[in-house]
């Protein structure tokens, strides 16, 4: 028979956010990796919170919570605190009770800045692949490198001269866009003129993010405020081993690929495939130095390569050549589902961060599936 159309409100609930999620979900796999994570990273917490005083949000719901914002794409904070408010599933992965209040906003974003003076971020994606199961799917020999650009939560009508003039001077060679400024006493957009005027990073400063710079990759495209975000990823598996994010310059990508190999603790002579933005001289030289075979991708266009046969010889230079390719799915997945195509944030101290903590949400995603092929 045909069931009516009524309430069941009751009173009373006596079925937890636990009982509510399959035991077959992926958060259940990717929470108990958090987990363990977050457990290595207590006494960081405790260092970073006064031992008097009302207590904070606990850092270890705040990560979740921020985990969650990557996982299924949450343009904000407000978006945030607002699914967590009827979703049971967000509330089961936070570690929220059924009848918990959620946190004001502003006081969940107060309490994130605090974690951007600990480099939570890095020490949590550390934490993830420090774990022994996740190691034994790590690549110990081959590597790749590659960066980004992150647009910038600027207008181009924020980049305007540093001494406050408008300037028609030369722009260096750098990534620059056209437009002379004659802008009216009351600064309103439409009525600035930019046609004429030549605007660089040397004379120019964006009053929104003075952080992003003017750049374009290649020519032909549009030069837009920016950051660049890097990433060093081990070609077993495809997972990212480090993070970080720069100004957006020339020599970025293999000053950021120098850096992040100077993390590596332990390291022993390894491959690093790059494209052909790395083949310069200078890089190559450099890794050369440091124990570094550079499986970089030749640039013969109206120049000399700096690989030459001593490496494209071997068998697993071609093979490098073919698995760096994968670094573009992180790009990928960190512009789309981890809201990075246009940063939410200004500075590079929280843009950084924010990249840092998507990076290790990509391994995460992807560790439940390769964990459980292993």
């Amino acid at each position: 028979m045909r069931g009516g159309d009524h309430r069941s409100e009751g009173l009373f609930s006596y079925v937890s956010c636990e009982a509510r999620v399959p035991a077959d979900h992926p958060l259940r796999a990717i929470r108990a990796i958090v987990d363990e994570a977050l457990e290595v990273m207590s006494p960081d917490f405790d260092g970073m919170y006064s031992r008097i005083g009302r207590p904070s949000i606990p850092p270890e719901k705040l990560l979740r919570a921020l985990l969650l914002q990557a996982f299924y794409t949450i343009r904000s904070e407000r978006q945030l605190m607002e699914q967590m408010d009827y979703n049971l599933l967000f509330r089961w992965f936070v570690g929220l009770s059924m009848d918990a209040p959620i946190w004001d906003v502003t006081v969940f974003t107060k309490n994130r800045e605090r974690l951007l003076g600990g480099d939570i971020a890095a020490r949590f994606l550390a934490a993830v692949l420090g774990q022994s199961r996740i190691q034994a799917l790590l690549s110990d020999d081959h590597f790749s490198v590659d960066g980004t650009l992150i647009e910038a939560w600027a207008s181009m009508k924020s980049f305007k001269p540093k001494d406050g003039k408008a300037s028609n001077g030369d722009d260096g060679g750098a990534s620059g866009a056209g437009g002379s400024e004659q802008a009216k006493t009351n600064g309103r957009n439409t009525e600035r003129d930019f046609h004429g005027e030549k605007r660089t990073n040397a004379t120019h400063t964006s009053t929104t993010d003075p952080d992003a710079r003017l750049f374009k990759k290649a020519r032909g495209q549009a030069a837009r405020l920016c950051h660049m975000g890097h990433v060093l990823m081990e070609n077993r598996h495809g997972l990212v081993v480090d993070a970080t994010l720069t100004h957006a310059t020339g020599t970025a990508e293999r000053e950021a690929a120098l850096t992040m190999l100077s993390r590596m603790k332990g390291r022993h002579r390894i491959t690093l495939a790059a494209d052909k933005a790395y083949d310069t001289a200078g890089f190559v030289g450099a890794l050369r130095d440091i124990g570094v075979t550079p499986h970089v991708a030749q640039n013969n266009t109206n120049r000399r390569s700096a690989i030459d046969g001593r490496t494209t010889r071997h068998p697993g230079y071609a093979v490098s050549m073919r698995i760096r390719k994968r670094i573009e799915e992180v790009f990928g997945w960190a512009k789309t589902s981890g809201n990075l195509r246009k940063t939410r944030h200004r500075g590079q101290d929280r843009v950084g961060w924010n990249f840092t903590l998507t990076a290790a949400a990509y391994n995460l995603v992807r560790l439940p599936k390769l964990l459980a092929t292993a």
